[in-house]
């Protein structure tokens, strides 16, 4: 069952600098999985706005690294909830570059004219049917907490 409210899909996002500390692989590179981090953020964010639970998220699919992420970046994660059943939330996960580290200085850095799309993802998180306060398709109980 899809929400069957003609609002927006439920959509949360969050952005983070990526600190040196980060760093794991030459060129300065930023491993995949701290991207999968932010993803699994977002997720549990949906599961508790839309359920009352941060539920368990069960499965990634179609992870796909587009770019390459490093110190000094600013990464904005954005999470879709695109399908719900009974027990499951169908999320589309998208991580873009906003800011960019230039390597011109230690701290030099520039907003890019455009996002870059460095990580695409999709997720499935279960919330257990004992856990679930109220349903995705209400909004109202969404804000309040379902009570």
């Amino acid at each position: 069952m899809t929400p069957t409210t003609d609002q927006e899909p439920l959509t949360v996002t969050l952005r983070v600098r990526i600190g040196q500390e980060e760093a794991h692989y030459g060129g300065q590179l930023v491993d995949g999985a701290r991207i999968l981090r932010l993803f699994g953020d977002l997720v549990t964010e949906i599961t508790i706005r839309s359920d009352g639970d941060e539920g368990l998220l069960s499965e990634y699919a179609g992870i796909r690294f587009t770019a390459p992420v490093r110190p000094g970046d600013y990464v904005e994660a954005t999470a879709r909830l695109v399908r719900s059943t009974k027990l499951r939330r169908f999320v589309e996960l998208t991580a873009r570059k906003v800011i960019a580290a230039t390597g011109e200085g230690p701290s030099s850095a520039a907003v890019l004219p455009e996002p870059v799309t460095v990580c695409t993802a999709r997720a499935t998180t279960v919330v257990p049917r004992h856990a679930r306060v109220f349903r995705v398709e209400d909004p109202v109980g969404a804000s309040t907490g379902g009570r």
